[in-house]
């Protein structure tokens, strides 16, 4: 490519598609001599005629038509390409990653008020279970699912999580009819495990002093709104967030197996991301939009399982250090 020469393609072209030199000069700011001197300099290189006259007009030969056709679909692409890069510039992007279930059954809901109040910003979202290794990769911040530990990150604590055991209604029912014990209940129930989860069965199980020599789990998987999914249809017991499914608890497709036991209640969701991140205004800007969102909605999930009758117990996330 060392030799090809850009600028007498460029003044080339112009000819072409204007049909005359005086009119390329013109398009181009430079005198007709200049124009005709590269396209002189342009047929010695490749060593041939790109333009025969005829009734004073220039005429594509046909190797000067080859030629014209490539450059103007070179030049199209790269002008295509500016136009890109200029918009994406003048955009205000953010970048943020996050765990899927909570992406699809929590953010995803909101986000479009968030763009609706916010015209002419651009937001990505990578909805995966991996963190962000921010040395390597350009993410503004990820919205994380854990302890709140992450050395040498600015970590913002955004919204509590609510653990509590939750099936179908008609589950429910076929428990009932096997004891009114809750624990009995748990004992005959097919428990649905969320992998990924904070407070998985065992733990919580320990939390609550109950003791199930055989404790399986038929069903188990790594997105919690596959476990929810399942519970609702009536295939188990899902020990999960009401953050992820407050939308089927309000319409009674999913109930809590009993009152008796206490809705889990420990910080878990935080806006992680390199301290410098926060800087920048479209980062502060969506941690305050979030931050609100978050607390309108814990307000919402505490006041409708009060309304259900339960009961909260604070706890410290698992894993913390």
């Amino acid at each position: 490519m060392r030799d090809i020469n850009i600028k007498a393609i460029e003044y080339f072209e112009t000819v072409a598609r204007q049909g005359s030199v005086g009119a390329a000069a013109a398009e181009l700011g430079v005198t007709p001599s200049a124009v005709s001197q590269q396209l002189r300099l342009l047929e010695g290189q490749f060593g041939v005629r790109l333009f025969r006259r005829e009734r004073r007009k220039l005429i594509l030969t046909q190797e000067g038509e080859i030629l014209y056709q490539t450059a103007t679909q070179a030049f199209g692409a790269i002008r295509n390409a500016r136009g890109a890069i200029t918009r994406h510039r003048d955009l205000r992007n953010l970048i943020l990653r996050v765990s899927p279930s909570f992406g699809v059954r929590w953010l995803g809901p909101r986000i479009g008020a968030f763009l609706a109040d916010n015209p002419g910003w651009a937001i990505r979202v990578d909805a995966t279970q991996d963190f962000t290794a921010f040395d390597t990769e350009t993410i503004d911040f990820d919205l994380r699912y854990g302890h709140g530990e992450w050395a040498g990150l600015s970590v913002t604590q955004v919204m509590h999580d609510l653990v509590i055991p939750m099936c179908s209604p008609d589950y429910l029912l076929r428990l009932r009819q096997l004891s009114d014990d809750p624990v009995e209940q748990l004992r005959h129930a097919t428990l649905i495990d969320s992998v990924k989860a904070q407070f998985r069965w065992d733990l919580w199980l320990a939390m609550m002093r109950i003791d199930l020599p055989d404790l399986t789990y038929p069903m188990a998987f790594d997105r919690s709104s596959m476990s929810l999914e399942l519970a609702r249809q009536g295939m188990g017991l899902a020990l999960d967030s009401v953050n992820l499914c407050l939308a089927d608890i309000r319409r009674g497709d999913l109930v809590p197996l009993s009152t008796d036991f206490e809705v889990i209640d420990f910080p878990a969701y935080w806006m992680v991301c390199p301290p410098r991140h926060m800087n920048r205004r479209i980062v502060a800007r969506f941690a305050d939009w979030i931050a609100d969102r978050a607390h309108e909605h814990e307000a919402e999930a505490r006041d409708c399982l009060a309304a259900l009758g339960c009961r909260f117990r604070q706890a410290a996330p698992p894993g913390t250090p």
